[in-house]
């Protein structure tokens, strides 16, 4: 067998700019690759047999048999690692064993990929050690069935998209119906401004249900409207589509979906205007949408939004799947201790454990970092 016998690899989180719950919808996002990475350290071995570990998780490595994989038979994180190399397989790729360490930066728990950074790096190293020549579109797309048709988080394709094939100091405009994509460059610092994370560390336990629950509604909404997904509703129609649907629910949630793909086609027309500031009320729009038509937001979410831009931020949304995790803020540079701080004050005040904030900076997406 060629490829290589070992070697390092990285596949970041994401932030999200805005398009959210789209993807499943076939719509359009803009993510971005954060800094943080989740590492593997990976070597080939001689037999069919994966041995996982994380320097996150304690207890003995975990062995499974790539002979004996199906979906429910590995618990737990790795799952994601596992159903990677089940995938792969699936696809033809018949796969030597591979010892797999992990170790990973990415916070769990708050819709920033964490998930998506372990399949990613899983799939890149495995094709690499398996001179399997496959592309980053590819690896992503075995990642999200991965998580999908193996750990049973019905997903769309962003997530994967955004770890495996971002650039550094861009943001990846993505048609999630073809996959067809474009780097637009983000580099706020040289506008004076700045893209906060505000990680709520909240998660809560009923979000994968819900997740499922709202791609559920989605599709009950195209089915009523008679088209393939919710992308084909043209916000024009929109007024007319509602009307058709009787149930009040599903007409929030395509609202959002419609509204949402025409707010990240007027984010990226500003971008390339290079009006960056002006995308700022439209991130605040995206999230009232979220929290009112698609009921995924949460309190400490909402917090987040409304102190930030009661204290002068350009504008802020939560950024990921809902129910807790991170809201991302846009904010002049020289305002950017005032935000936090306030935003800081406001969970303490409302006797909420203290978030974390750090800048978000577009960055590179996965790759090889190293090799023996």
């Amino acid at each position: 067998m060629t490829g290589v016998e070992s070697g390092r690899w990285a596949a970041p989180g994401r932030v999200n700019l805005i398009g959210e719950h789209t993807d499943y919808n076939e719509g359009f996002v803009m993510p971005f690759a954060l800094p943080h990475t989740t590492g593997a350290t990976a070597a080939r071995r001689a037999d069919r047999v994966l041995r996982l570990s994380s320097a996150q998780i304690d207890g003995a490595p975990i062995e499974v048999s790539l002979d004996g994989l199906a979906p429910g038979s590995v618990p737990g994180w790795a799952a994601y690692p596992a159903g990677v190399a089940w995938e792969l397989e699936r696809a033809g790729h018949r796969l030597a064993g591979a010892e797999l360490s992990f170790d990973s930066n990415v916070p769990t728990g708050a819709g920033l990929s964490s998930s998506a950074a372990l399949e990613v790096v899983t799939a890149l190293a495995l094709n690499d050690l398996n001179d399997l020549g496959l592309t980053p579109e590819a690896l992503a797309r075995l990642s999200q069935r991965a998580e999908n048709d193996f750990v049973g988080m019905p997903c769309g394709i962003l997530d994967q998209m955004a770890s495996a094939s971002c650039a550094a100091g861009h943001v990846l405009f993505l048609d999630t119906r073809d996959l067809s994509r474009r780097q637009v460059p983000f580099d706020m610092a040289s506008e004076g401004l700045r893209l906060l994370v505000v990680d709520t560390q909240v998660k809560h336990s009923h979000a994968d249900g819900a997740y499922a629950t709202r791609r559920a509604e989605c599709e009950t909404g195209a089915a009523t409207l008679g088209v393939p997904f919710l992308r084909d509703v043209a916000y024009d129609d929109l007024d007319a589509a509602l009307s058709r649907l009787p149930d009040p629910a599903i007409r929030r949630r395509v609202k959002h979906i419609v509204t949402e793909n025409r707010r990240v086609e007027r984010v990226i027309d500003l971008l390339d205007a290079g009006r960056a500031r002006e995308i700022g009320p439209l991130l605040t729009e995206g999230h009232a949408s979220l929290r009112d038509d698609f009921e995924v937001s949460c309190p400490e979410l909402d917090l987040v939004v409304s102190t930030a831009v009661a204290e002068g931020a350009l504008g802020a949304r939560m950024t990921g799947g809902g129910f807790g995790g991170s809201a991302i803020v846009l904010v002049e540079e020289e305002a950017v201790d005032a935000v936090a701080k306030a935003v800081k004050d406001a969970f303490a005040t409302s006797g909420y454990r203290a978030p974390r904030t750090f800048e978000a900076t577009p960055s590179e997406g996965a790759r090889r970092v190293a090799t023996p």
